[in-house]
């Protein structure tokens, strides 16, 4: 039986001054994406996912830095209420979905149930269960009724993590990040990994897929997540050169990738 293939080598991080070019000009792509989007009346919306400390917050961040902030929302909801928890478990994020005009990011999603909920016992097994059965139907009726739907998945590796976590722990302008979800992040890790395999090879479906980012390098994280989504994007005057991801880093998820290193075990 042949082995499968391994994964492609981490590309090079760019340096401070090419990081800074690349991001610029991203940056115009998204406010001509923006300007798109507006005359059209199109709806967007953008899932963040992944292990604690996987850059979430700073790729949102570059991603809305300069477009406008009446069409532009992030939803970062916190810890559900007794009511939340009483109702229908998507019902506290569909007041959040983007109307016309509008895109939407939201850092971390009704995918907590199939992740953090999950592997905390925050939710019983059989609640998941239904959960990783219905979202595909949800997802549906949403691309069904004219939302532009994309899910990412920032994944690391145990050691970035670790790195990461010790660093949010040290710097008093991050450690409002830490919670006690974070201290026990890494005794988790293969209760997480088990999770997150599961949500993929249920979830993951032709008309709402998943793209997995590498991100244990974040320059090239975040750079490699506004490309894909402009790559997916259609707006008028598009430099289709500078938005081709690079596949080694932003990729559709498929199964062969947890065997060949390509996703962090």
């Amino acid at each position: 039986m042949s082995k499968p293939p391994t994964a492609a080598a981490y590309p090079k991080a760019p340096s401070k001054k090419d990081y800074k070019r690349e991001l610029h000009d991203l940056q115009v792509e998204l406010v001509k994406f923006q300007k798109h989007l507006i005359a059209h009346d199109d709806r967007v919306l953008v899932l963040f996912e992944g292990r604690d400390s996987g850059g979430k917050d700073g790729t949102i961040k570059r991603i809305i830095q300069h477009l406008s902030p009446r069409e532009t929302r992030v939803v970062a909801l916190g810890k559900p209420s007794d009511r939340d928890r009483s109702s229908w478990y998507f019902q506290r994020y569909v007041p959040h979905l983007p109307a016309a005009q509008e895109m939407v990011l939201f850092n971390r999603s009704w995918y907590n149930r199939a992740g953090v909920e999950r592997v905390m016992g925050f939710c019983t097994e059989a609640e998941c269960e239904e959960f990783i059965l219905t979202v595909p139907a949800f997802e549906q009726m949403l691309f069904g009724s004219g939302i532009q739907l994309f899910k990412y998945y920032l994944d690391i590796s145990k050691k970035e993590q670790k790195k990461r976590l010790a660093a949010r722990r040290e710097d008093p302008l991050t450690q409002w990040k830490m919670s006690p979800i974070d201290a026990v992040a890494q005794k988790h890790w293969d209760d997480y990994s088990r999770a997150r395999n599961d949500m993929f090879a249920r979830t993951h479906t032709p008309m709402t897929p998943w793209t997995v980012v590498r991100a244990d390098d974040k320059k090239l994280a975040r750079l490699s997540v506004i490309k894909d989504l402009l790559t997916r994007l259609d707006y008028k005057d598009k430099d289709h050169e500078l938005t081709r991801p690079n596949p080694d880093i932003a990729f559709t998820y498929a199964d062969e990738y947890l065997d060949n290193g390509m996703i962090a075990a």
